[in-house]
């Protein structure tokens, strides 16, 4: 008999092969025309296997979508990470910064994970919980932040509101090249750099401790 481990490894197994084939059904079919019977068949398995993993076929596009999300969640959180470390001094945090935010504009903005985000929630909004639905929500946002409490906490910054300083580097960075370029991937546009420089430099002139 299959130890409870074993079944756990094989649910996971399963779960993340139907995911993967109702993402490549979804994207060269649309979400109309692929049936569950197809999904099914591609992550081989029984029909009653995706029914009893996701229930309807509605769950299953949010679930494909709630998943694409947290995989740029955790290229967001690993950037932060290496960029934006506890041994990042004044006089390196301009650089890390536009590191920080450079890397962002390429290995993610400019990833087949985030076209695949958009590309879902542009085309099928309607079969999403809501309009604009937005699987990352606040996350990206909320774990910058806890890196500025933390750059406030050694002395490099001057945040006394750590979550809005993050919505006003991402709106001075990539808000200005969304607007400006209608994109801000770096991987695309070499415009997207000079644009990125600035914001920081504009964040740090009021931010940064004197």
């Amino acid at each position: 008999m299959p130890t409870t481990k074993t079944l756990r490894e094989g649910s996971t197994r399963k779960r993340a092969a139907i995911l993967s084939a109702a993402r490549e059904l979804f994207l060269a079919d649309g979400f109309d025309r692929s049936s569950v019977d197809a999904v099914a068949a591609r992550a081989e398995v029984s029909k009653r296997t995706v029914y009893d993993y996701f229930g309807d076929k509605q769950t299953l596009l949010q679930a494909v979508v709630d998943s694409v999300g947290q995989s740029l969640i955790t290229t967001i959180r690993r950037t932060l990470d290496d960029t934006l470390t506890d041994s990042t001094e004044a006089a390196d945090l301009e650089d890390a910064l536009v590191t920080f935010s450079m890397c962002i504009a390429t290995d993610m903005l400019g990833s087949a994970e985030y076209a695949t985000l958009q590309r879902l929630v542009r085309a099928e909004s309607g079969n999403l919980p809501h309009r604009g639905y937005n699987s990352m929500a606040d996350t990206p946002d909320e774990a910058l932040a806890e890196r500025f409490a933390a750059f406030a906490a050694a002395g490099l910054l001057d945040v006394p509101d750590p979550r809005l300083a993050a919505d006003q580097f991402i709106a001075l960075t990539f808000g200005v090249a969304l607007d400006r370029l209608g994109s801000a991937n770096a991987a695309e546009d070499t415009r997207v750099r000079p644009l990125v420089v600035e914001g920081v430099r504009t964040f740090l002139r009021a931010y940064r401790t004197t």
